[in-house]
């Protein structure tokens, strides 16, 4: 069953690299979904991966982009997740210049992805499973603003949308 407005998030563990050593990411720290999220407003964006061409191009740098924006409309933290590791992420997001502006989180496993419900079967592109391009206002942990985007759109998930959500 797919999370539902309302809803609170389900306890899983995300991986998080915000460090580097001479040529890559140190190693990526576990993120409780849970303590991470607990009194604060955040915004979750999910995309199905990394060096992606929609994901690379639009809808990281449109986080990036509006992050003051966002900040100015109560929100404290703004997470990227994929199914990537730690490493890519952390590598992903020093490249988009998002580091220290948005939370870059590997669902490696696939475990949060799951039990969201959000699954993507990408295996006819060599992909496996991965996550559905959505955005979503978390506020202490429950989900009060919801966008699921139709296969292969990206129309609903975007920064401006969520802009535009919060008034």
């Amino acid at each position: 069953m797919t999370i539902q407005i309302g809803d609170r998030l389900p306890e899983a563990t995300l991986s998080e690299s915000t460090q580097f050593g001479d040529a890559c990411p140190l190693s990526p720290a576990p993120v409780s979904v849970t303590e991470a999220t607990r009194g604060k407003r955040v915004v979750v964006f999910g995309l199905p991966g990394a060096y992606t061409p929609t994901c690379s191009a639009q809808h990281v740098p449109g986080y990036v982009t509006h992050r003051e924006s966002l900040a100015a409309k109560g929100v404290d933290e703004i997470w990227c997740v994929s199914v990537n590791d730690g490493f890519v992420m952390a590598a992903w997001g020093q490249q988009l210049g998002a580091l220290g502006k948005v939370r870059m989180l590997g669902d490696g496993s696939a475990d949060f992805t799951k039990k969201l419900g959000l699954e993507l079967d990408l295996t006819p592109f060599g992909m496996g499973l991965r996550m559905q391009r959505f955005s979503m206002l978390v506020e202490d942990g429950v989900v009060r603003q919801l966008f699921i985007e139709k296969p292969q759109k990206f129309e609903v998930s975007n920064a401006e949308t969520m802009l535009s959500a919060l008034g």
